[in-house]
This record gives C-alpha cells, structure tokens and sequence, in this order.
C-alpha cells in the first residue's frame, strides 16, 4: 500500500491560505491543513502521517492520516525516523521542499513530490470535486447540452 509523508509545516508555508492564518494562529492553519489532508485522502487506498513540529495545542481528530508531533526534535527529524523505519521505502511518497529531507528520503529509495506540487494536486481535486457537483446540480437540459454534460 502507497504511504506519504507529510512535512506539515513545511505544506502549510506553500499554501498561501494556510501561510496567513499560521502568522496568526498557528494551531488554526494546523486544523485547517489537517482536514484539507482528510479530504484528499478520504476513500483513497493510501496510508498518510502528518508531521508538524513541537507540542500538540489541541486534538485535531482525523481518520485517513495520523498526525505526529516531534515533540522536542525537529519534525525533520521524526520524518527521518519514520522513513527509517519503513519495511518497504519504495512505497513511500515525502512531500516536502527541504532539501535536506529530500535528500534523505532519496538515499533511502522514497519517492519525494514538492509541497507546492502536492498542494496543486489537493487544489486539483478539490476543483475537480466543486465542478462535479455544479454538474449534478445544473437542472437546465440545454445547458447540460451546449456544454456536453450528461
């Protein structure tokens, strides 16, 4: 089974929206980052953690990825640990930028997909999913018919 991992901070400073409220509030762009990752994964046959630095502020409760706190190392460090303590690497996707993970992640045969390009595909599906349901939601059958929709 496919498995990312996450540097959560590190997608969180590529998402603009999620990049102004961390400059405010920290723990909120946590929880808003955490569900965005729910969405993405939910129905998936895929495996995800989500690593974020420091200390839990409070219970983010999500079901298709886990969150891991480093605590008093790095997240970098426990995103090493956990890539070091993979049975099969090679299934294993990091979504970083940082060059010392990605490094890191490769010598240890991951594959590595950037945050910015991991964030245009969560944006993908999401725009993906919004036109679906504008679809399913247009009445008018000669709209449907101009546009090609069934």
């Amino acid at each position: 089974m496919k498995y990312f991992i996450i540097d959560g901070n590190n997608l969180i400073g590529k998402m603009k929206d999620l990049w102004n409220i961390q400059k405010v509030n920290p723990q909120s762009s946590r929880e808003k980052l955490a569900y965005k990752i729910e969405r993405f994964f939910a129905g998936k046959p895929q495996k995800a953690s989500l690593h974020f630095d420091g200390h839990p502020a409070g219970a983010i409760k999500i079901t298709y990825a886990k969150i891991v706190y480093s605590f008093d190392k790095t997240a970098d460090d426990s995103i090493k640990l956990e890539i070091s303590n993979l049975k099969n690497p090679k299934l294993a996707t990091i979504v970083t930028s940082d060059n010392n993970l990605t490094q890191f992640a490769r010598k240890c045969s991951c594959n590595v997909i950037t945050s910015e390009e991991f964030a245009r595909s969560m944006k993908g599906k999401k725009d993906k999913d919004e036109e679906s349901s504008i679809i399913k939601n247009i009445k008018n059958d000669e709209i449907k018919r101009l546009f090609g929709v069934d």
